[in-house]
């Protein structure tokens, strides 16, 4: 199923990872396979530090096959149950008709530019492993985190971040400290910095691409869903 997917491409990166890097105990992978080595589609349940009890549903559908979808969909999630769903823009016309959407939010993909990285020197940013066991670096003030850049998943060529800064301590640079000092490190391991943002979020965006973050022009779309009774 590697052709559904091109690994170098930030497009797929997200996906990419989840279906071939997540740990094997903590992933479901179905793939729709109709007589032929080479699946056409694929669908990929994974335990996250998202939501304890919704996986993260990941997938690549036979778009033009509206029966090889459903059959696809229906053999892998059961009717009703909650997930959260990351999918590519223009599946959004299928998942609609099939899912019951309860929120959905549009999300840019920014990818890390080099030649436009500006690296912040910021003695209050120290390192830690995170609780899903990858680095992050933060800012403390009396002893309580004000800002913190983590790493969502990294895969060989990638590295999703995110990055929150406490509302009080907002608009001060704690966020682009941390950030910078995260894909300094990124950069470091060879791995290019992904910065996966809701497309409304101007504030967040402006953030990323005062590091150096460019915008794709790829999205990807964040749903809790369940998945409705079969027709």
């Amino acid at each position: 199923m590697r052709h559904l997917l091109d690994e170098q491409n930030s497009a797929d990166a997200r996906a990419a990872y989840y279906a071939f890097n997540h740990p094997e105990n903590r992933s479901t992978l179905v793939t729709y396979l109709p007589n032929t080595a080479r699946a056409r589609g694929y669908v990929c349940l994974s335990r996250t530090g998202l939501d304890l009890f919704r996986p993260l549903v990941t997938l690549r559908l036979p778009l033009g096959d509206m029966l090889a979808t459903a059959d696809l969909i229906y053999s892998a999630l059961p009717v009703g149950a909650p997930v959260l769903m990351s999918v590519p823009e223009n599946h959004l016309p299928v998942i609609k008709g099939l899912f019951n959407i309860e929120r959905e939010t549009l999300t840019s993909i920014l990818a890390l530019d080099r030649g436009r990285f500006q690296p912040v020197i910021n003695v209050l940013v120290t390192s830690e492993t995170g609780s899903n066991g990858l680095l992050r670096y933060v800012i403390r003030r009396d002893g309580e985190t004000v800002a913190s850049a983590s790493v969502n998943w990294q895969s060989r060529r990638f590295a999703e971040i995110g990055v929150e800064t406490r509302l009080d301590q907002r608009r001060q640079g704690w966020g682009r400290s941390v950030v910078a000092a995260l894909c300094q490190h990124l950069l470091e391991q060879g791995k290019r910095p992904l910065y996966v943002v809701a497309s409304n979020n101007a504030a967040s965006i402006q953030l990323a691409e005062s590091v150096g973050f460019i915008n794709t022009g790829n999205h990807l779309a964040f749903l809790e869903a369940s998945l409705q009774q079969k027709r």
